[in-house]
C-alpha cells in the first residue's frame, strides 16, 4: 500500500499534475494539502474519473485538505481539531480506508515569528498532539500524513543559516514535532533515510529547485502497528521538475 502526502499548492492550478501523478504512480492513498478552493469548487468529478474516491475539507483561496483512496470512498472520521471552536481554517481531515486510519494535515506556517501567527502554529501543534494521543490509544494502524511546516533536524535543510529565523525551524516548532514522536510515532522518511539530506520542498524563488536548495517539511508519522508494516519511504522528486508543478514533491511510505 503506497500512501502519499502531497501539498498540491492549488488543486485547480495543478489538477493536470495531480491526475498525471495518479495515472503514473497509482498510489493507494493520497493526502492533499493547500487545496486553495472551496468545498463547492473542488474537482470531485475529475478525481473520481481517475479511479479515486475522495473526501475534502475546502476553504476559498487558502488551506484545504483532502484524502483520496484508489477504487473506494474513504470513510470520514473527523474534520478539524478540537480545542479552538473559533478556528475556521481547513487543516485537518481524518478517514478510514481498509482498516487503516489516515489523516491529512496542513500545519500552520507560523511566519512571521514572533507574533500571533507563530503562536497559532504552536497551539495547533498542541491540539494535534492531543488528537494523536487519542489515536494511539485506539491501537490501530494510523498514518498522520501532511505538510507539517516543521524542519525537524539541521540535516533536513540545505542551509541552517538561511532558515535560522524562519518559523519552520524554531526550537518551539521542533519541540512540538519531537513531542509527537515521543508519544510513539515513527517518522517514516527519517527511518528509511537516517542521514538526512532528503528534501520535499523547493521554493519557486531564487532558483531553489535548480540549486537543489530545499528542505524537508512533508512527513508521514506512523503509529506502532503501521510502523511494523513499513517497507520503504521516499520522495517522488521528479514531479517537482514538471511544468507548472507544485513547490512540494509527493512524499510517500509503503506499508505491507
Amino acid at each position: 500500500m503506497k500512501i502519499v502526502t502531497y501539498n498540491i499548492n492549488g488543486i485547480k492550478a495543478r489538477l493536470p499534475r495531480l491526475l498525471e501523478y495518479l495515472a503514473e504512480q497509482q498510489p493507494d492513498v493520497v493526502c492533499l494539502q493547500e487545496l486553495k478552493t472551496s468545498n463547492e469548487t473542488f474537482p470531485e468529478a475529475d478525481i473520481r474519473d481517475a479511479g479515486y474516491g475522495v473526501l475534502w475539507h475546502g476553504q476559498k483561496s487558502w488551506n484545504g485538505v483532502a484524502i483520496l483512496a484508489k477504487g473506494q470512498d474513504p470513510v470520514e472520521r473527523q474534520r478539524g481539531l478540537a480545542g479552538e471552536p473559533e478556528d475556521e481554517h481547513s487543516r485537518y481531515l481524518e478517514a478510514e480506508i481498509d482498516g487503516l486510519v489516515v489523516a491529512s494535515i496542513y500545519l500552520p506556517n507560523g511566519n512571521p515569528q514572533p507574533g500571533p501567527k507563530f503562536d497559532y502554529k504552536l497551539r495547533w501543534i498542541d491540539r494535534l498532539a492531543k488528537r494523536a494521543r487519542d489515536l494511539l490509544a485506539e491501537e490501530l494502524p494510523v498514518v498522520l500524513a501532511g505538510d507539517y511546516n516543521v524542519i525537524p533536524n539541521d540535516d533536513d535543510t540545505y542551509s541552517v543559516r538561511a532558515m535560522q529565523t524562519d518559523a519552520l525551524m524554531q526550537p518551539e516548532s521542533r519541540a512540538g514535532f519531537r513531542t509527537l514522536l515521543a508519544q510513539g510515532w515513527t517518522d517514516a522518511l527519517r527511518t528509511r533515510h537516517p542521514g538526512g539530506g532528503v528534501w520535499t520542498f523547493w521554493d519557486y524563488q531564487a532558483g531553489a529547485w535548480q540549486r537543489d536548495a530545499g528542505f524537508r517539511i512533508d512527513h508521514l508519522l506512523l503509529s506502532p502497528i503501521a510502523a511494523d508494516r513499513l517497507i520503504d519511504a521516499g520522495v517522488d522528486k521528479d514531479y517537482r521538475a514538471r511544468e507548472k508543478a507544485s513547490d512540494h514533491a509527493p512524499t510517500w511510505a509503503t506499508l505491507r
